[in-house]
C-alpha cells in the first residue's frame, strides 16, 4: 500500500469529521493524489453529470494526472435512525482498498450531533464498484477535450495541495 493511500485516508476522515460536525454537510467527496503529493479534492455532486459519465471523468482525470492513489465518500442512508459516512481508499498498485466507515448520529432536527470513530478494513479492490478508474479507457477526441475543458474549469474551484512525503 503506497504511503499516500494510508495518509490519504487519516486525512479524509478528519475532511469529513470536520464537513458534518462543524458545517453540518456530508457531501459525495473525490480526491486523488499523484506520484508528486498533489492532491486535488472536490464535491461529486458539482459535476452534475449522469453516472457513467461521470466515472468516465473520474478515470479520465485518474489517469491524466498520474494517480497512484484515489478516494471517494459519501452518506449511506440505511434508513432514518442510522446513517454511516463511507468512503474507500483505492491504490493502483495494490489489490485491496482502505474502506472506512463511521456512523453518524442527528439530532430531532436531522442537525448532525455525533460521529463515531472511522473504522478502518482493508477490502478486495475488486469489490469496490468504483475502483475500476485505473483501468485504460478509450475516449473520443471531442470527449477528451470536453473533460480536459471541464477539469480545467474546476481547478481553481477545487482544493488543490500538496502532501508532505
Amino acid at each position: 500500500m503506497h504511503l499516500f493511500a494510508e495518509n490519504l485516508a487519516v486525512e479524509i476522515s478528519s475532511y469529513y469529521r470536520n464537513l458534518a460536525l462543524a458545517h453540518g454537510v456530508i457531501p459525495k467527496v473525490f480526491t486523488l493524489v499523484n506520484s508528486d503529493g498533489d492532491q486535488y479534492l472536490f464535491f461529486i455532486d458539482d459535476l452534475r453529470m449522469e453516472e457513467a459519465e461521470e466515472s468516465q471523468f473520474l478515470a479520465y482525470i485518474v489517469q491524466a494526472h498520474d494517480a497512484v492513489c484515489y478516494a471517494r465518500g459519501t452518506l449511506v442512508i440505511l434508513d432514518k435512525t442510522q446513517q454511516l459516512i463511507e468512503f474507500a481508499v483505492i491504490d493502483r498498485d495494490n489489490e485491496e482498498a482502505i474502506v472506512c466507515s463511521a456512523e453518524l448520529t442527528r439530532d430531532m432536527d436531522d442537525k448532525p450531533i455525533g460521529l463515531t470513530e472511522f473504522e478502518k478494513a482493508l477490502a478486495p479492490k475488486k469489490s469496490i464498484f468504483f475502483a475500476g478508474l485505473f483501468n485504460s479507457q478509450s475516449l473520443s477526441e471531442e470527449k477528451t477535450e470536453d473533460f480536459q475543458s471541464l477539469w480545467d474549469e474546476m481547478k481553481g474551484k477545487i482544493l488543490h495541495r500538496t502532501m508532505g512525503i
